[in-house]
């Protein structure tokens, strides 16, 4: 992929998330989506999919175009920038599925087309099936690969071990080669597993907003969020053993959660209330 016309990008950061094992009920990916449309990003390149992807696993799609014209789509990893008006840095958007194939060979290419665009830093996103009630606010942990980067957010190293996927090979790359790289993960109920879940993606939308320092426009995702919430309710209403379960994980979080952290936390969106009300 070539890029001779993008070397002005301004302090550029990556933004990645990538579907399947990553990205419980599509929260990550919808993130991308939505700042691919919200921040009319324009796609600059493509990773080849025959070096990546089993096709049996990941079939094209088969579709018609505008002018009725057969076509075919196939799933590859792609590759955009924005350059959003109320941040005074570019950002590129990299989606799509987690590879089947050449983990290394595709974590080496992702990471050289954002150094060939300037990249400063990379954030990866990811959501995760948990033990949390839908009825409260969806939590996002974080990690950073740098000190400085640990120290100025308020994150920690991972000290995960077990199974990962492609955020976490991206993740120890970036480790390895001394690339400031961040990767936040929402916790999705895991009795609603099934996509989508834009609760969570509001909540990873709002730990974008704190990094970047920046309000980014939600549309009607937070009706989305309120919908889904009463559907969740109304099957729990419907199954006595799944309320009695949610009511469990509520005492149990409820009892978890420090009060200074539940004020920090409303203090927080309390204030990116006020700045996107202010950008409004």
């Amino acid at each position: 992929m070539e890029f001779d016309a993008l070397t002005d990008l301004v302090d550029p950061v990556v933004i990645a998330a990538f579907e399947g094992w990553n990205d419980a009920g599509d929260s990550a990916s919808s993130v991308i989506d939505h700042l691919w449309k919200v921040w009319d990003a324009t796609t600059v390149g493509k990773l080849d999919p025959d070096d990546y992807y089993d096709f049996q696993v990941n079939r094209p799609l088969v579709g018609t175009d505008e002018r009725g014209q057969r076509t075919l789509q196939w799933h590859t990893t792609e590759i955009a920038v924005a350059s959003p008006p109320d941040l005074a840095r570019d950002v590129i958007l990299v989606r799509g599925p987690e590879p089947n194939l050449r983990w290394r060979q595709f974590t080496a290419e992702v990471l050289a087309v954002c150094d060939d665009l300037g990249a400063q830093l990379l954030v990866t996103l990811g959501a995760l099936l948990a033990d949390t009630p839908h009825t409260r606010p969806i939590p996002v942990s974080g990690t950073a690969t740098t000190s400085q980067l640990v120290s100025r957010l308020n994150l920690e190293i991972s000290s995960y071990e077990g199974p990962t996927g492609i955020n976490g090979v991206i993740q120890d790359a970036c480790a390895r080669l001394d690339i400031p790289a961040v990767s936040y993960w929402a916790a999705v109920p895991h009795y609603v597993a099934q996509p989508p879940c834009p609760k969570a993606t509001i909540a990873l939308l709002g730990q974008l907003e704190e990094l970047l320092e920046t309000s980014i426009p939600l549309g009607d995702l937070p009706e989305q969020a309120l919908l889904w919430e009463r559907g969740v309710d109304e099957l729990a209403e419907e199954d006595e053993d799944v309320a009695d379960y949610v009511r469990a994980l509520e005492e149990t979080r409820d009892t978890t959660d420090l009060p200074e952290a539940s004020g920090e936390a409303i203090a927080k969106e309390f204030e990116r209330y006020l700045k996107r009300r202010d950008d409004d």
